[in-house]
């Protein structure tokens, strides 16, 4: 049950959340029934409903406990034949709402509202104080007005505007924040806070709540900052068709960061590198923010047992390569990916609505495929060493180190997967994707087979670079046209299904060589620290690394 308890604080709910899949209690009913009334009987606060007695309470959850096949994915964007995306996710933000229901409704809060059917009709449950959730809003408003007094003037502007959103829930509300965020280059201390990724909602519509707070890494900062000053150069060198290229790329800005802080979609497991705000329009109009998490892409390393490196390399070059460079060829990708990659393109003027309404639930898997590509495609150009991001004695070990990463990557993740023969997540649809069509277009890429072990083998560099360039053109252009049919082509095809047999060979391995399915994080313990005049005059940082004991003090301090 101890077990169980980490898997659901690390993701925020009972269902992976890097596959979607559902993950069960491993112990019998009996035992679980033993301890929830032990725990009652010690005062624990139970979730029951207005009049459910405990016996009710345990009759509900059980089937969320121990039953595979009750909610069984929380996002299914491949829920097979004749069955609705919508119906068949087991996330709360619709309820008894289809697909069909939607033709001709028009969405007033796409991004930050619940939407239910009630007596026939659609109806949006806002988020947004006196609505949905406005408890806990109105608790996020209080922290961040208590926030306003210590920021500098256009972070105090952010966080205002992103108070009157909270209150409002109004779109033009949430635009102002995001432009007063973007503008906001020069604070030590920022925040990302609100709903903001929409990897949840099998649409790609309906924001998920996360929070995280970081401050600048001044020394690890000059290099991602360097890219960002020269995005108009890579916006003029991309391989896709020039009228998909930005003629005047503004409002990049860009830093290395450390987390103090992550909660909600943001952590526990958390991203190594985020691209903000996700409005086309605010970025097209005022930039966009790029920020690389340094301390969570060093903990991520140093996480990684020794044996993992020669258990999927092909060679020992290939291990002793990864081993001396995967960290450094990671941060250079991920840089190029966030503040490069997310930041380039534009649509095509006669498409006439955005890229992610017209693709739908295919978006967000091309965007990542897309900026993924950006990065394979520069990492190795000369520019870099001119700008002085990379060495340019190291960069060809350190590119050639990158792709075996991703090919290997592309493998490897498939030890997340421990039911079923499809992807849901788009970061791992998009990696299958690109090593599978570099498999079958290119030789760059090839499975090779050693003592009943399957091996992603790059044999060929110069052909990866040029493999991703002729990819990355197209998906491009799928974007910009907001090709439907070509996305669900390309993504079905390559990114989403899989061969069981394959992935159960490499459980095997991961086991083996004790690397873990995937990696949450515990954060810093703050204790404030007090001035003679009663105020917070600085903080002292911890790190105690008991994640049980941190998850159990954050229910304690949100318990009403």
């Amino acid at each position: 049950m101890h077990h169980y308890a980490k898997l659901f604080w690390l993701n925020s709910g009972p269902h992976n959340g890097q596959t979607a899949r559902k993950f069960l209690l491993r112990c019998d009913p009996e035992a679980f029934e033993a301890a929830v009334r032990a725990a009652a009987n010690d005062g624990a606060p139970l979730p029951t409903k207005p009049g459910e007695t405990l016996d009710g309470l345990l009759a509900r959850l059980a089937p969320s406990f121990f039953d595979p096949g009750f909610d069984a994915s929380i996002t299914s964007k491949t829920p097979g034949e004749g069955r609705d995306i919508l119906t068949m996710s087991a996330n709360n933000l619709y309820d008894g709402v289809s697909l069909a229901d939607l033709e001709g409704f028009r969405e007033q809060y796409a991004l930050n509202s619940r939407l239910v059917k009630r007596d026939g009709r659609l109806v949006e449950e806002v988020y947004r104080s006196g609505g949905r959730y406005a408890r806990e809003i109105d608790a996020i408003v209080r922290c961040l007005e208590a926030a306003v007094p210590y920021a500098t003037p256009a972070m105090a502007e952010a966080l205002g505007a992103l108070i009157r959103y909270y209150r409002t829930g109004e779109s033009a509300d949430r635009e102002a924040y995001d432009i007063a965020w973007v503008n906001d280059i020069h604070s030590p201390v920022d925040t990302i806070n609100g709903f903001v990724e929409v990897y949840l909602d099998a649409r790609g519509v309906k924001g998920a709540w996360g929070a995280m707070v970081y401050y600048v890494n001044h020394s690890k900062t000059d290099a991602i900052r360097a890219l960002a000053r020269h995005a108009q150069w890579f916006e003029d060198h991309m391989p896709w068709d020039p009228k998909y290229r930005k003629a005047d790329v503004t409002g990049i800005s860009a830093n290395a960061t450390d987390v103090v802080v992550e909660t909600g979609d943001s952590g526990p497991l958390t991203p190594i590198g985020v691209n903000l705000p996700n409005d086309e329009r605010v970025r097209e109009r005022h930039g966009s923010k790029s920020i690389s998490l340094v301390n969570v892409m060093e903990a991520y390393e140093r996480s990684l047992p020794g044996s993992y490196w020669t258990e999927f390399s092909w060679t020992r070059e290939e291990a002793e390569r990864a081993a001396r460079w995967s960290g450094e060829a990671s941060a250079l990708a991920t840089s190029l990916h966030e503040v490069i990659g997310h930041g380039s393109g534009q649509t095509d003027p006669s498409l006439g609505t955005s890229a992610s309404a017209a693709l739908r639930e295919y978006y967000s898997t091309i965007e990542e495929t897309r900026a993924d590509l950006v990065a394979l495609y520069f990492v190795p150009h000369p520019k870099l060493a001119d700008l002085g991001v990379v060495e340019a004695a190291h960069q060809a070990e350190i590119a050639c180190a990158e792709y075996e990463a991703f090919a290997r990557n592309a493998l490897v993740q498939l030890r997340r997967v421990r039911e079923g023969a499809h992807l849901e997540e788009d970061h791992m649809r998009n990696r299958q994707l690109i090593v599978r069509w570099l498999m079958k277009h290119t030789h760059a890429v090839q499975a090779r087979w050693r003592d009943g072990k399957t091996f992603y083998v790059v044999t060929d560099v110069h052909g990866f670079h040029d493999g991703a360039g002729r990819l990355l053109a197209e998906v491009q252009r799928i974007k910009s046209q907001g090709d439907f049919a070509a996305a669900k082509a390309l993504v079905d095809t390559y990114g989403t299904h899989f061969d069981p047999a394959l992935r159960d060979e490499i459980v095997a391995r991961v086991q083996r060589v004790d690397l873990p399915s995937y990696t949450g994080f515990v954060m810093p313990h703050l204790e404030p620290v007090h001035g003679p005049d009663g105020r917070i005059a600085n903080v002292r940082m911890s790190y105690p690394l008991d994640f049980t004991r941190q998850m159990l003090e954050y229910a304690g301090k949100t318990r009403t």
